[in-house]
């Protein structure tokens, strides 16, 4: 198997076990451009979740003073745990495609 589909692969991967780090590295020191692009592809997916975490975690201690501020955080909650869910998700098959290219 091609050791740059594996590395590009991996940067996909990577959002189970080394978050943003894998990416990042990995781009700063591979030469080739392919596996530069699926790497800043990864490292963009991999800070969305980090993003949407900071969105579900801030409202928690400033908006809970009433019911309306409430209800809206809890509907921004259960949309950021659908995006974050969908990123694993496209992380995942981006990972299998580059693996699966010829």
């Amino acid at each position: 198997m091609n050791s740059d589909k594996v590395i590009s692969s991996l940067c996909y991967f990577s959002i189970f076990f080394a978050g943003f780090i894998l990416p990042l590295v990995v781009y700063v020191i591979v030469k080739n451009q392919d596996v530069k692009r699926h790497a800043i592809h990864a490292l963009i997916s991999h800070i969305i979740p980090l993003v949407t975490i900071l969105l579900i975690v801030v409202p928690f201690f400033f908006i809970w003073s009433t019911e309306a501020f409430a209800a809206i955080t809890l509907l921004i909650f259960l949309v950021l745990i659908v995006v974050n869910i969908g990123v694993v998700i496209w992380n995942v098959v981006k990972g299998i495609q580059v693996l699966s290219e010829d």
